[in-house]
């Protein structure tokens, strides 16, 4: 048996080491998912088993040589759902969190005229999005769709039972069938530049699929291509959102207000107050 405040302790020290961003938060996360408790139940764990001890260290190695904790734990918290999640899909992050509950209320706004909400999530990853606005606005129609097949299977699973309707395939293409028919598009697309790949970070790079990261010289490859389904998508009226780079805070939103065909293009914080996304409405 190993005390659990020592055992925490030593793992901080190891995490730090190798420039873990949150080696406490970590720590905890770690011990709390091979205790079967929470962080908070932590406190009521004075010991650990040796099996327990030697789960727990082999988990921290694995975070040290940063692999995502996401992917040591099985699961990613968003907003209000938690979803499974792995290698081979991108692993949702808080700042899209934001995001996410700004098609909540545009959706919420829809809904409150007695008409159903019409939702697309593009690039959906694991339905993170998808699955948020699902939950949070029961009213409303929520479509998905995701191009690569091994994220889409972990969409599937996070979206079983849910109402959405998931796709599998290139967004360029997708729901012709709802074309002129959207409120709200949302989209988290790749959106880092092809020469920026030293500066990001290795639990991203190393581990997060290339097909959600990487987006031309520039990063708004894809963001162009979405603009332009967004128009054929959206209703006269409706609106999108898409996530962007800190570094892209005027020229994502240049995508949209050089095509001449959006008003209200603005673009918005995140949770620590950098740039994160563009919102935009299609002329009526």
């Amino acid at each position: 048996m190993s005390a659990t405040r020592a055992l925490l302790a030593d793992a901080v020290r190891s995490l730090d080491s190798a420039d873990v961003a949150s080696p406490e938060y970590d720590a905890c996360e770690l011990l709390a998912h091979v205790l079967g408790t929470t962080r908070g139940g932590l406190a009521l764990v004075a010991e650990v088993s040796g099996e327990q001890e030697a789960a727990f260290s082999a988990l921290v190695a694995r975070r040290a040589a940063r692999e995502p904790l996401q992917h040591l734990t099985g699961s990613a918290a968003f907003r209000y759902v938690e979803l499974a999640v792995g290698p081979g899909v991108f692993v949702p992050r808080p700042e899209t969190e934001v995001l996410a509950g700004w098609g909540v209320d545009r959706a919420r706004e829809v809904a409150a005229t007695g008409r159903t909400p019409v939702v697309v999530d593009l690039c959906t990853g694991s339905g993170a999005m998808a699955l948020s606005l699902a939950t949070e606005v029961p009213a409303a129609q929520v479509h998905a769709v995701e191009l690569d097949e091994t994220a889409h299977g972990w969409a599937a699973r996070n979206l079983e039972g849910s109402g959405v309707d998931l796709r599998q395939g290139d967004m360029a293409e997708a729901f012709g069938d709802l074309d002129g028919a959207v409120d709200v598009v949302v989209c988290n697309p790749p959106y880092i530049p092809l020469d920026a790949y030293e500066s990001v970070a290795a639990e991203a790079r190393d581990h997060d699929p290339a097909l959600a990261l990487w987006s031309g010289d520039d990063g708004l490859d894809a963001t162009r291509v979405l603009e332009r389904v967004a128009a054929r998508l959206l209703r006269p009226g409706g609106v999108v959102g898409a996530e962007h780079a800190e570094v892209q805070a005027e020229s994502a939103p240049g995508v949209f207000a050089r095509a001449g065909r959006w008003s209200d293009v603005r673009d918005h914080p995140d949770l620590a107050g950098r740039p994160r996304f563009v919102t935009a409405r299609l002329a009526r």
